[in-house]
């Protein structure tokens, strides 16, 4: 098999415009003249028991039929640490071994099937090379202020999900082994009391889906598409598209439209309110204009770094010297008030944490921009604790 078929058409594109930026180039040139040696072996040899194949065949016998459907060749160590989480990690190749660490828990409650699973999304990571793009890294980092960018290190973290989780898929080849290994991550849960069922979790998804597009009060925090990985049911949801597909069906669906129904999934975790053509769109893309415009001048006028990052979501040349800066700030009161009627709250979420993008750009938020930015926060009806949790990473006192 051909492996690079399994990655999602929406890593690929990320990936390559990611690797292509220049502050993302500096940003890891940096990490690489500062990175010293990590003796990540040293570590798991002293803090770790080592899995040799004799002391678990079944361990050893999963993991080389993996290696062998996604013709990874990299000698493998693997290690099993002490924790009540469910976990497991693909760490970054060092002096020529790759080493895989699983958690006891995750050892203990997981049967073959699903262990498959995990272990071939596990290898998937280091089989696309996602270990190139430090995503944790490069969102933690000050250089990093583009909205843009920023943004699209979210969406291709996401996407990264996806194409493990094919192959994951190509090494399990049981989707009811898959969704119990994800209902168990997602729960917590091991026991007989509850059954995982495909399509009651897949009504989840369902469901979801109802409530991003109904407007009303928010019960809840809205914050999937702020995360790095991918709400479960939907991940489910695009696996079973994968069963579907010629990858793991001959004769199955192309690949072109495979992926032309894992897009619409994925759009339920990114701003694309900035292209879409509908009324709602228009009405957040007025509202993030105008307030974006409203808190990058509250202070000293809008700077700079105010300008380019409000020009990473509407263009070069979308803050010209004949825009009338008054009046914007004048309407955004009745941009508000049209959100509350024609925009769907979750949504009303992500043009509020976009806008604390905007302020992020300068790296400190000023007292008169944390009270516009309050403001409009208040006139989204955005709760409280979805505002402390988007504001707090950056914003300072």
């Amino acid at each position: 098999m051909d492996i690079e078929r399994l990655r999602a058409q929406g890593d690929s594109q990320l990936t390559k415009e990611i690797l292509q930026d220049s502050t993302i180039q500096q940003a890891l040139r940096k990490l690489s003249e500062n990175d010293m040696p990590l003796r990540v072996r040293r570590h798991l040899l002293a803090t770790a028991v080592r899995l040799t194949p004799g002391m678990s065949p079944a361990l050893h016998d999963l993991i080389k039929a993996c290696r062998e459907n996604l013709e990874v060749t990299i000698p493998i160590e693997t290690y099993v640490y002490a924790s009540p989480q469910f976990n497991a990690v693909c760490i970054k190749p060092e002096e020529g071994r790759l080493f895989i660490a699983l958690s006891s828990s995750l050892l203990d409650q997981f049967d073959l099937t699903e262990l498959k699973f995990v272990l071939g999304h596990e290898l998937g990571h280091y089989v696309f090379h996602h270990h190139q793009i430090p995503v944790g890294y490069l969102l933690n980092i000050q250089s990093i202020q583009d909205p843009a960018l920023t943004l699209k290190l979210f969406a291709w973290s996401r996407y990264a999900e996806i194409s493990a989780d094919r192959a994951g898929a190509v090494c399990s080849r049981n989707l009811e082994g898959i969704a119990r290994a994800m209902f168990k991550l997602a729960s917590g849960l091991t026991g007989s009391i509850v059954q995982p069922s495909m399509t009651e979790l897949l009504k989840q998804l369902a469901d979801m889906q109802a409530e991003d597009a109904t407007p009303g009060s928010l019960r809840a925090p809205s914050q999937d598409w702020f995360s790095t990985h991918p709400f479960s049911p939907l991940r489910l949801q695009a696996l079973a598209y994968t069963f579907e597909s010629e990858l793991l069906r001959p004769g199955g669906q192309s690949l072109a439209a495979l992926e032309a129904k894992v897009e619409p999934l994925m759009s339920l975790m990114r701003p694309s309110y900035l292209q879409e053509n509908s009324h709602e769109s228009e009405t957040m893309r007025r509202v993030l204009f105008a307030g974006a415009i409203a808190v990058a001048d509250a202070v000293g006028g809008i700077s700079t770094e105010e300008i380019k990052a409000i020009e990473g979501f509407f263009g070069v040349g979308a803050i010209g010297p004949s825009l009338d800066i008054k009046r914007l700030k004048d309407d955004l009161k009745t941009r508000l008030k049209e959100a509350l009627t024609h925009v769907a709250p979750a949504k009303r979420v992500q043009v509020f944490r976009d806008l604390v993008l905007v302020v992020r750009s300068d790296k400190r938020a000023q007292a008169g921009e944390k009270v516009v930015l309050e403001q409009i926060a208040q006139g989204l009806e955005i709760p409280s604790s979805i505002r402390e949790s988007l504001e707090k990473p950056r914003l300072e006192h």
